[in-house]
């Protein structure tokens, strides 16, 4: 037994204006098929990222690996923070370069896994008279 006054009711479609929803509207509808090719590819930002990461913690160990005691006849000192400034310009750049290419070597290897799919696509329009 069935209880209709507790049944949920099916909603009515809305259409926006100036679209009719009427029989009356005569629609045509289209369906194309092509072949597409599918596969995977890596995102190439989260590897550059990760690789400029990875580049800026060894730039953290080199600066902190050295006793930063001058050198006899060094003209020149640098405190830690510049000299990690500097590792970080050279480490970052590099670790981001190597993300790139384990990302194109990534890329490569699943290119030779793809596959043929078909697509439809259906488009529906209104028939003016």
């Amino acid at each position: 037994m069935s209880d209709m006054q507790n049944s949920p009711e099916t909603p009515e479609p809305i259409f926006p204006a100036g679209v009719g929803g009427d029989a009356a509207d005569p629609v045509a509808s289209e369906v194309t098929s092509d072949t597409v090719m599918v596969r995977r590819s890596p995102r190439y930002g989260r590897f550059i990222t990760l690789g400029a990461l990875v580049g800026a913690v060894v730039a953290l160990i080199l600066t902190f690996a050295f006793s930063g005691q001058p050198i006899e006849g060094q003209l020149v000192q640098f405190d830690k923070g510049q000299v990690f400034g500097f590792l970080l310009l050279f480490c970052g750049v590099i670790g981001a370069g190597l993300g790139a290419i384990v990302a194109l070597i990534i890329d490569r290897a699943l290119a030779r896994r793809s596959t043929a799919a078909i697509a439809e696509h259906e488009s529906t329009h209104f028939i003016d008279d």
